[in-house]
């Protein structure tokens, strides 16, 4: 007779550690807490998380936008190097880049983490890496879930999904209808691969048996290092560039987060149906470690382009007269920028739209990339 059956079956005899979760908390806390302004109510544990809206009382018709997503399998490369203080940075990244796109001012966030088995100290490192992320981008983190999963998930198996909530005012909804003929494109560099397309990289580099901890000269760093290379977050430089520029006739029109699909695919979302954004290639170098998936994996062009952002994390689409401006304004704020393009009418041979799961423009990559 099995011990359950002579003991009876607890809860933690089917994987479950309460104390260890109540310990992930208590450590938790201390890296949540900093990210709470006078706007968190009632701070840290509830049921729900709180937040004073009073402040929305001084718009004119203010409209909520809301992201949730995650992180994909850029975790399993957090979890085989057993660092997990960084991939918090890509989830925030991954939601709150996605609201300011429309202009809106990410409020508060929550995360959730399933896991196989909670390890207190794991949780409580990517927790801390949301929380830093939210910090920097302006955001509070007002609660969240852990949630152990075994015969689920491995035993050192986790998954990581988030979701923010910002505001805008209506009048000042950045997006495809505020898009001219003639309008400039401003790219906004990524800080490496970010978090997608890892499927395919793990595929590479599993195919080449390629070790995480291996050196690589182009990256001045192990392989694992670069990999996990947070995403960047761009949503303070980007709001107060818009602030700056305004969004009018002569500012900010529109902006894309150049997330799955590549860099087409998400421009073209931010273009009306009649509009066309021609990008140069040759006004950039993709980084290391695109040509490093594209040879390892003799990845074909076409392949790479759809998954992998390729040295581009976020497009400004701007009046002519103001992308100079907006090119200075990011790159004081350290993010290099440079003009990759721009917008012209829509022909027939630009064929039909390429924006990805919605009616948008034609976005067209035209020429190469300089030494790629």
């Amino acid at each position: 007779m099995s011990a359950a059956q002579t003991q009876g079956t607890t809860y933690a005899s089917a994987g479950v550690d309460v104390e260890a979760g109540d310990r992930a908390v208590e450590l938790m806390k201390a890296s949540v807490a900093r990210t709470h302004g006078p706007e968190v109510v009632g701070g840290f544990g509830g049921f729900a998380g709180l937040f004073d809206a009073s402040a929305l009382l001084g718009y004119r018709r203010p409209l909520l936008a809301t992201s949730t997503d995650g992180v994909g399998t850029k975790v399993a490369i957090a979890q085989a190097l057993d660092r997990h203080d960084t991939i918090g940075a890509d989830l925030v990244g991954m939601v709150v880049d996605d609201i300011v796109v429309c202009g809106a001012r990410p409020l508060f966030m929550t995360d959730y983490i399933a896991c196989g088995r909670v390890v207190p100290e794991r949780m409580a490192a990517i927790v801390a890496g949301i929380a830093r992320a939210c910090a920097e981008a302006g955001t509070a983190l007002v609660g969240g879930e852990t949630a152990e999963h075994p015969g689920l998930l491995g035993p050192d198996e986790y998954d990581v999904a988030g979701a923010v909530t910002g505001v805008v005012e209506a009048d000042a909804v950045l997006g495809a209808e505020r898009v001219r003929e003639g309008d400039v494109l401003v790219a906004l560099a990524s800080s490496g691969l970010h978090s997608n397309g890892y499927s395919l990289v793990r595929r590479v580099v599993a195919d080449a048996g390629w070790q995480l901890q291996r050196h690589v000269d182009d990256f001045g760093r192990t392989l694992g290092e670069e990999l996990l290379e947070p995403t960047r977050i761009y949503a303070r430089p980007v709001l107060d560039a818009v602030a700056a520029l305004g969004h009018g006739e002569d500012g900010v029109h529109s902006l894309t987060h150049v997330t799955g699909g590549g860099l087409a695919a998400n421009l073209a979302r931010c273009l009306p149906t009649g509009l066309t954004a021609v990008v140069q290639r040759g006004t950039w170098t993709p980084g290391a470690v695109f040509a490093m998936v594209r040879d390892l994996g003799r990845v074909p062009a076409a392949d790479l382009e759809r998954t992998l952002n390729l040295g581009v994390g976020m497009v400004a689409v701007v009046a002519p007269e103001s992308a100079d401006a907006l090119r200075r304004l990011f790159d004081t704020a350290g993010i290099p920028a440079w003009v990759c393009g721009e917008v012209r009418a829509r022909r027939d041979e630009d064929g039909r739209s390429n924006a990805k799961g919605v009616d948008g423009g034609v976005a067209l990559l035209e020429g190469e990339h300089q030494g790629w």
